[in-house]
């Protein structure tokens, strides 16, 4: 493709075909926000490295300073499939490279953009894919601050910062929620395990909702834990849960999984409806919540 000049103001393009969503939305005051649909853009996180920032091109909106690759969401598009998108885009962020951990959103009413916050899974070298870049790079996390920043980012980087020393975990007790539905379980165990383990699979591709967490930002993506025994233990483990499978007793393996990832910082919320397991998992440090919140938050069942 070739590059056209951009019009005043607006972001450079490749020619051809536009999306709907790249287009201004115009405030009556006059302000003007890129994404006719919203806007997204990615903070990948390397353990080692840093974040990755993005130094903006001179003619893009708050050119010289340094932000996120991210760009207008297209028509239809959620919101975290924008930001990977447009990183990959803008940065050659390969797919699966990273895993979302939380999302947040600047919701202005009349626009939104959404932060998607993602751990480096797969270590790469970020590229210059398009011209909206005049470099990229991994910057530690002290060092931020010291760049000269996109407003927008540079205003929600004190919370983001926060946020990221946070680690939630989710330990469910298998036996304790397969129990809490009906639906003929003792006849089958393993299999009853396995199609709890698969939505928790599914919970783990959609997230759970910050506030029921008791986090801030608007939706996290915890490691999730199914702690199984007996027949359950032949359950296979869906992508995005682990899966500990007691040799003696599940609730002793509850505690000892919930005092170990306490131990290493994480915030922990172990799911049963056991009073007893409930308060020893309290007093190793953990919330905990009956089956009946993880059930109302679990995606419809798998097929």
């Amino acid at each position: 493709m070739t590059i056209q000049p951009p019009a005043p103001g607006e972001p450079r393009r490749p020619s051809g075909p536009r999306d709907p969503g790249d287009a201004w939305v115009v405030t009556e005051s006059g302000e003007r926000y890129w994404g006719r649909f919203g806007a997204a853009g990615l903070l990948a996180v390397d353990p080692q490295r840093g974040v990755l920032l993005q130094h903006r091109v001179g003619w893009s909106h708050f050119g010289g300073t340094w932000g996120l690759p991210g760009g207008a969401r297209h028509q239809g598009e959620d919101a975290t499939d924008a930001a990977l998108r447009e990183a990959r885009e803008e940065a050659g962020v390969p797919a699966g490279a990273v895993r979302p951990r939380f999302v947040s959103v600047l919701d202005l009413e009349v626009w939104t953009y959404t932060t998607v916050v993602a751990e480096v899974t797969v270590p790469f070298e970020p590229v210059i894919a398009d011209p909206e870049s005049l470099d990229l790079g991994w910057v530690g996390v002290d060092e931020v601050e010291d760049y000269p920043l996109h407003p927008g980012f540079g205003a929600a980087w004190p919370t983001l910062r926060e946020s990221l020393r946070i680690r939630p975990t989710v330990i469910v007790d298998v036996a304790n929620v397969v129990g809490a539905v009906p639906d003929g379980w003792w006849r089958d165990r393993a299999g009853a395990a396995d199609r709890l383990l698969r939505r928790l699979g599914d919970l783990a591709d959609v997230g759970v909702g910050a506030e029921a967490l008791g986090l801030g930002g608007d939706t996290w993506f915890p490691r999730i834990v199914g702690v199984v025994e007996g027949e359950a233990r032949r359950a296979q483990p869906p992508a995005g849960v682990e899966v500990v499978a007691a040799p003696r007793s599940g609730d002793d393996e509850i505690v000892a999984v919930t005092a170990a990832a306490v131990a290493r910082g994480e915030a922990v919320t172990v799911v049963t409806s056991d009073r007893e397991l409930g308060s020893r998992a309290s007093a190793a440090g953990a919330q905990t919540h009956g089956a009946r919140w993880l059930l109302e938050r679990l995606p419809e069942k798998s097929a």
